[in-house]
């Protein structure tokens, strides 16, 4: 079998051409204004479909002007600030109820909360065990992301309606996704670490008086033992990633696809395949290893000045990855703050607490203050920028003893309610299939005959 890791004489000459040959002069985008990642130059999104799935509001109009305001995102209709303080004061957990809003578009009564978790429950019990044992545990991958995508892939076979695309038959499905992705991950998870790491086997099955959140750790620990608050906070994590809009990458990534016409498995695996990248929902890990380095390099964390020096460093391509970003810093969207960033920050406390970690929250705190004020001074900016939600996830993950390789699974295992909802949004409306323009700007060139050339 080949090596695919292999970089040959060949492949080497040939990714030569195609440098050389596939670049484009920038000056054309200006020129023929095109708005290179649907964002104009302040960052305001290009319109490209309307949705009532939620809404993300981070300025006011003033007299024809843009005013950046405090970051706002509302879930059909509802602040995610209030839905949230809502379960906490309510002591309850929240994102079945979440999911429920963004899918059916109100919030469900009892009645329907206790129905709706009763089916989530039973089509975690779908699972067989064969799939499990063919799917998951015969072939681990490294990543999850991977293994998730390629279990959802392989669901499909599992499916006499796969590719019925009537809104009762696609319901059903994604709710079947939202049941299963923490058995999934983590159960990939679980694979990867014993055949690759050589951990010992734990594979759990849901308890069905567990919410997803309590459930998670409950299939990932040995013992399955987590305290209220570890799983209180893991739930607030699902909620706040649970939906951000149409126009983020992979939420429409769902529209483009589920626009073809294509069934449910394909397009949730192409959704899966974009919050993978590292822009988008693998930036958290970007985080927690810049704070690593941080770490080793800032002699003492309480100094200002020295936490200030590295944040320019990073900005310089000095320290970290030398890719000049402070990561966690800044969203295409908010600019003076991020409310599930702020919604996040409070809860951090309380579990670096519980956790004796209250010297790196401070860390946090102090860099969260300082980067702006180290970004506005070294780099030219069209908008504020403040901490996204990304800045404060990951080092919740670590306190909760997740491994790295689960924390963009976890915002997939969130994040598959939104896709749900906009995937049935989008064919409820039968819209056009989604071909945005492309111009070309290559030269014509005629034709020579082989041995001419």
């Amino acid at each position: 079998m080949a090596d695919y890791l292999e970089m040959t004489p060949e492949i080497l000459e040939f990714a030569k051409i195609c440098k050389e040959n596939a670049v484009i002069d920038p000056e054309y985008y200006s020129k023929y204004d095109v708005k290179r990642g649907l964002r104009d130059v302040s960052g305001k999104g290009v319109l490209t479909g309307l949705t009532e799935v939620s809404e993300i509001r981070s300025y006011t109009i003033v007299d024809h002007d843009m005013i950046p305001c405090e970051g706002k995102l509302y879930f059909q209709g509802i602040d995610i600030e209030e839905l949230t303080n809502g379960f906490l004061k309510e002591d309850r957990f929240g994102f079945e109820e979440t999911a429920y809003l963004l899918i059916f578009g109100e919030l469900p009564n009892k009645e329907q909360v206790d129905s709706f978790k009763k089916l989530l429950a039973d089509y975690r019990r779908d699972l067989p065990t064969s799939f499990v044992r063919d799917v998951i545990m015969k072939a681990p991958s490294a990543d999850m992301m991977n293994a998730l995508a390629r279990s959802v892939l392989t669901l499909y076979s599992y499916d006499n309606c796969a590719d019925d695309t009537s809104v009762e038959n696609v319901l059903r499905q994604c709710l079947q996704l939202v049941a299963l992705f923490p058995m999934l991950a983590v159960y990939s998870y679980q694979a990867y670490s014993h055949y690759h790491d050589g951990n010992s086997l734990f594979i759990h099955q849901p308890n069905a008086e567990y919410s997803t959140a309590e459930n998670i750790l409950h299939l990932l620990r040995p013992d399955s033992k987590f305290t209220k608050l570890e799983a209180q906070i893991l739930d607030i994590a699902l909620i706040i990633h649970a939906e951000h809009g149409g126009g983020n990458n992979s939420t429409f990534t769902t529209h483009v696809v589920t626009s073809s016409g294509t069934d449910t498995y394909s397009t949730v695996a192409a959704s899966l395949g974009s919050l993978k990248g590292p822009k988008h929902g693998g930036a958290n890990i970007k985080v927690v290893r810049m704070f690593e380095d941080m770490k080793e390099k800032v002699s003492d964390w309480t100094n200002e000045e020295e936490v200030r020096q590295y944040l320019s460093d990073l900005l310089n391509k000095k320290a970290f990855d030398k890719k000049g970003l402070i990561y966690g810093m800044g969203h295409a969207v908010y600019s003076i703050s991020d409310p599930r960033a702020e919604i996040f920050k409070g809860l951090v406390q309380s579990l670096a607490k519980e956790k004796e970690r209250m010297q790196e929250f401070e860390l946090y705190s102090m860099v969260e203050r300082l980067a702006p004020e180290v970004i506005a001074k070294e780099r030219r900016i069209y908008k504020g920028v403040s901490a996204n939600v990304d800045f404060y996830s990951g080092f919740v993950y670590s306190m909760l003893d997740l491994p790295p390789e689960l924390y963009t699974p976890i915002f997939a295992i969130a994040r598959i309610a939104g896709w749900s909802a906009h995937r049935i949004e989008e064919i409820i409306n039968e819209g056009k299939i989604i071909r945005p323009a492309y111009k070309s700007v290559s030269k014509h060139k005629p034709y020579v005959p082989l041995d001419d050339r």
